[in-house]
C-alpha cells in the first residue's frame, strides 16, 4: 500500500490538504456573505465556480480530495498502534468522518450538475437544508469538522516553525472567525428564505434522474465505508516476524513494521513528538546504543532532519526509524528530565533560620545558544543541563531550591552542620563542572561552543521556609547569605572563571586558602567587603578535599 517515498508522501498529503484548505476557504466566505443577502452569496458563486468548476479547477478539487483520502488510508494503515495524543486522533477522526456528512450535498450540488447541467444555487439549496432540521445540522456538522480538520493539519506542520508563536494569535483568531461567520451566514440567508421552498416539478418530471443520484450516493458511502473497513482489516492482520527494543529500564517485543516511536506508544512509554511523528522536528530522536548497522538507512526527510541539527551518526528519529532487527535505544529528549528526586519533608520546610550553603550556578552565553537552536532542542538541551546540576546537587547532600531561567539554586545543610554542608556544597561543583565537560562530549557535533558555566557560592545564616502562594510556593531560602551567593556568581563570569566562593565557606569545610589568591569585593546592601577565591575550573577543588580527606585519615 506504499504509494511514493515517504518525502514524496509528505510533500504530496501537504500539497493536497492545502489546495483543500483554500477550497474550504473561498466556501465558507462565500457562506459568509449570508450576512449580506443571499443574492450577494449568489453572485461571489458565479465568481468562484469558474475557477473551482472549470475543468482544471474540478480536477485539482477532487484530485486533491482522492490523493489525500488515500494518503490518509496509507498513513493509517502503517500505524501499528492506535496510540497516540489526543489531537492526533481528532485529526484522524474528523477527517475519516468528514466524506460521509458530505456526500449528499456533493452529490445533490456538484455530480448532479455535472451529469444533468441542473445546478442548484443558493436560492435553491438553502431552503432544503433549512427546512430539515437533520440536515441543516448535519451540513453544520460538517462544516466544522472539516475546518477542524484542516486546521489540526496546519498546527502540525507550522507549531515547531520559529515564527509561529509571533503570529499564534493572527492564527487562532483566523480559525475562529471564518467558520463562525459561515455559520451564522448559512443561517441569517436560509432564514431570509424560510416559505420559499423551490417547487419539486423539475423533480417529479426527472425522476430517473433522481434515482441515479440516489444509487450514486448509495456506491460512493459503500465505496468509503469498504475502503476505510479494508485498511482496518489489513491492519489487523499479524506482521510475521518480532524485534526486540531495549531501553535504558526495559525492554519489548513487536512486530517488524512498527517504528519506535510506535513501539513506545503500544508499550505505554511516554515519547516526545511535538510534529505528530511525521519527522519534522527532532523531538523524538533516540540515541542507538546497539544494533544500528542492521537498520535500514535514514530517508530523505529524516536526514534532512537529523542534518538540520548536526545530529551524530547513532542519533535517529523514532518516528522514521522501523527497525528490522534487535537494538538498544536511549530517548534523548525523555518526558521527566529534570526529575528532582530529594524532596523536603513538611518539618523542613517549616520557616527557621539555620546556617547553610548556598551555590548559585548560571550557563554562560545562553541567550545567544537559544537562538541558533530549534525552539525544541532548546528546551531539550535545558533539561538536559538541569538534570546535570539536579544530580549533582542531590548526590552531593543538597537540595534544589529552584531553577530560575538557565540559572539554579541549590541549598545545603537542612539536616547537617555547616562544616559538612560546606563540604558538599564544595563536592556538587566538582560533580557539575565534570557533568558539564560530559555534555560537551555528548554534544560535540551539535553545538557550536561549548556550553560554560559560572557559579557563585557563600556560607552563613538564612532563613528557611516554604514561601509562595498556593501551587507557586515551595522551599526557598531568603537573607544576605543567598544575596553574597548570587553576586559570586556574576563575580565568577567577571573573571571568565567557573567558580567564585567565599572564604568563609573554604574554611567552613577545612580547606586551607593562604596559598590562593583572593579578592575582597563589595556587595550591594551589605557592610564591608567578602573575602573570595576564584577557581577557574571546579575541578581542581576535588584536589582539596581529596587532600583534606587525607590528613583526616593520617595516623596521629
Amino acid at each position: 500500500m506504499k504509494l511514493a517515498s515517504s518525502r514524496t508522501r509528505k510533500r504530496l498529503h501537504l500539497l493536497t490538504g492545502a489546495c483543500l484548505g483554500l477550497f474550504l476557504l473561498t466556501h465558507f466566505s462565500n457562506h459568509a456573505l449570508g450576512l449580506v443577502s443571499v443574492e450577494a452569496m449568489e453572485n461571489m458563486r458565479r465568481v468562484f465556480n469558474l475557477v473551482w468548476r472549470s475543468w482544471p479547477g474540478t480536477t485539482l478539487l477532487y484530485g486533491s480530495l482522492l490523493v489525500h483520502f488515500l494518503l490518509a488510508l496509507e498513513s493509517l494503515y502503517r500505524r501499528q498502534t492506535l496510540r497516540m495524543p489526543v489531537r492526533e486522533a481528532l485529526k484522524i477522526i474528523f477527517g475519516l468522518s468528514f466524506p460521509f456528512l458530505i456526500v449528499s450535498h456533493v452529490v445533490s450540488t456538484r455530480v448532479e450538475w455535472m451529469l444533468t447541467g441542473h445546478g442548484d444555487g443558493y436560492y435553491e439549496v438553502l431552503p432544503i437544508l433549512w427546512s430539515s432540521s437533520f440536515n441543516a445540522t448535519r451540513q453544520s456538522i460538517a462544516l466544522i469538522l472539516a475546518w477542524s480538520h484542516g486546521c489540526l493539519g496546519a498546527w502540525f506542520w507550522m507549531r515547531g516553525r520559529s515564527w509561529y508563536p509571533r503570529y499564534f494569535l493572527v492564527f487562532y483568531s483566523f480559525a475562529v472567525l471564518v467558520p463562525l461567520l459561515a455559520l451564522l451566514g448559512f443561517a441569517v440567508a436560509a432564514r431570509s428564505l424560510e416559505g420559499g421552498l423551490p417547487s419539486d416539478a423539475w423533480f417529479m418530471a426527472n425522476r430517473s434522474s433522481a434515482e441515479l443520484l440516489a444509487e450514486i450516493r448509495i456506491s460512493i458511502m459503500a465505496g468509503l465505508l469498504a475502503m476505510i473497513g479494508g485498511t482496518l482489516i489489513l491492519r489487523a492482520i499479524p506482521v510475521r516476524g518480532k524485534i526486540r527494543i531495549t531501553y535504558p529500564d526495559k525492554a519489548i517485543s513487536v512486530a517488524k513494521g512498527f517504528s519506535v516511536l510506535e513501539a513506545s506508544r503500544a508499550a505505554g512509554i511516554p515519547h516526545h513528538s511535538i510534529c505528530g511523528g511525521r519527522g519534522r522536528c527532532s523531538t523524538c530522536r533516540v540515541r542507538v546504543t546497539e544494533g544500528l548497522e542492521r537498520q535500514p538507512p535514514a530517508n530523505e526527510a529524516e536526514r534532512a532532519t537529523l542534518t538540520r541539527i548536526r545530529a551524530p551518526d547513532n542519533v535517529r528519529l523514532a518516528c522514521q526509524l522501523r527497525p528490522t532487527h534487535n537494538l538498544s535505544i536511549a530517548p534523548i529528549l525523555g518526558t521527566d528530565n529534570i526529575g528532582l528526586k530529594a524532596q523536603p519533608t513538611a518539618q523542613e520546610a517549616a520557616g527557621r533560620e539555620r546556617r547553610i550553603a548556598v551555590l548559585f550556578c548560571d550557563l554562560r552565553d545562553f541567550t545567544l545558544l537559544a537562538q541558533q537552536q530549534l525552539p525544541f532542542d532548546t528546551v531539550f538541551l535545558l533539561n538536559r543541563y538541569f538534570e546535570t546540576i539536579g544530580e549533582a546537587v542531590e548526590g552531593a547532600g543538597g537540595v534544589i531550591d529552584k531553577f530560575i531561567g538557565d540559572g539554579a539554586l541549590a541549598i545545603f545543610g537542612l539536616n547537617n552542620t555547616i562544616e559538612e554542608a560546606c563540604t558538599q556544597a564544595l563536592d556538587a561543583t566538582v560533580r557539575i563542572a565534570k557533568g558539564v565537560d560530559v555534555l560537551n562530549r555528548s554534544f560535540m557535533s551539535e553545538l557550536d561552543k561549548p556550553l560554560r558555566i559560572a557559579m557563585g557560592m557563600h556560607a552563613g545564616p538564612a532563613i528557611i521556609g516554604q514561601i509562595g502562594y498556593g501551587k507557586a510556593s515551595s522551599l526557598t531560602a531568603v537573607g544576605d547569605t543567598i544575596n553574597a551567593a548570587s553576586r559570586l556568581e556574576g563575580f565568577a563570569k567577571e573573571y571568565d572563571a567557573q567558580l567564585a566562593v567565599s572564604a568563609d565557606l573554604v574554611r567552613y569545610a577545612g580547606l586551607t586558602v593562604d596559598n590562593r589568591e583572593s579578592y575582597n569585593i563589595s556587595i550591594r546592601g551589605r557592610t564591608g567587603t567578602l573575602e573570595t577565591l576564584i577557581v577557574q575550573n571546579a575541578a581542581e577543588v576535588e584536589a582539596l578535599i581529596d587532600a583534606k580527606g587525607n590528613q583526616t585519615e593520617a595516623p596521629a
